[in-house]
C-alpha cells in the first residue's frame, strides 16, 4: 500500500512575498499550483478580458487577468478574469466580492478542485462565477443551485451596468 502524499504547509507571508510562475493559489496553508496555460486557454482570457476592457468606461468596470483574490481569511484564489466595479477602491489583492469571476477550464483541471474553488466564491458573495470550456461548446454557470449549464449566450452581470456576451467574445478569439 502506496504511502500518502505529504503536504507542506507554509506561512501565509511567504505566499504572499514569494512570485510563483505562473501565480499560484494559497488553500489552507498549501500551495496550489494552477495549471499551466495552452494557447485555447489564453486566447480565451485573452478575448474575454479585451470583451470586457473595451467597454470598461462604458460599464464603470475594471477587469483583470490572473489577479489574486481572497476568498477567506486563509485562502487565496486566482481567477482567470475577474470583473471589478470601478467604483470600489483600487486593492492589490482583492477582498470585497468581484462583480464577475470567470474560470477557463484547461485540461489538467479536476472537478473536485474546481468545485471547491467555485464554492468559496460564491461563499464570498461573487454573484456570477463562469467557467468556459475552450475545448468544447459547453459553458457553465455557478450558483448556489450548484453547477448548471449555461443556456443564455448574453445577460446582464448582476451589481453592475455590465453584460456577458459569449457571441461577442467568441467573435475576439484569435
Amino acid at each position: 500500500m502506496a504511502a500518502p502524499a505529504q503536504t507542506t504547509r507554509i506561512p501565509l507571508e511567504v505566499y504572499l512575498s514569494t512570485s510563483w510562475e505562473p501565480d499560484a493559489e494559497y488553500v489552507d496553508g498549501v500551495i496550489e499550483e494552477r495549471p499551466k496555460g495552452e494557447w485555447s486557454h489564453a486566447d480565451w482570457q485573452a478575448a474575454v478580458v479585451e470583451f470586457f476592457r473595451n467597454r470598461r468606461k462604458e460599464w464603470n468596470i475594471r477587469v483583470a487577468l490572473e489577479l489574486r483574490v481572497q476568498v477567506t481569511p486563509d485562502n487565496f484564489r486566482v481567477p482567470d478574469v475577474t470583473v471589478l466595479d470601478r467604483n470600489q477602491p483600487v486593492e492589490q489583492i482583492i477582498t470585497r466580492p468581484p462583480i464577475a469571476v470567470i474560470e477557463i477550464l484547461s485540461p489538467q483541471d479536476s472537478l473536485s478542485r474546481m468545485l471547491k474553488k467555485l464554492r468559496e466564491y460564491q461563499q464570498m458573495g461573487i454573484q456570477t462565477i463562469l467557467i468556459l470550456n475552450p475545448g468544447g461548446d459547453d459553458r457553465y454557470r455557478f450558483s448556489a443551485f450548484g453547477l448548471m449549464p449555461l443556456t443564455e449566450t448574453a445577460f446582464n452581470l448582476p451589481g453592475s451596468s455590465s453584460r456577458f456576451d459569449l457571441d461577442e467574445i467568441k467573435k475576439l478569439l484569435d
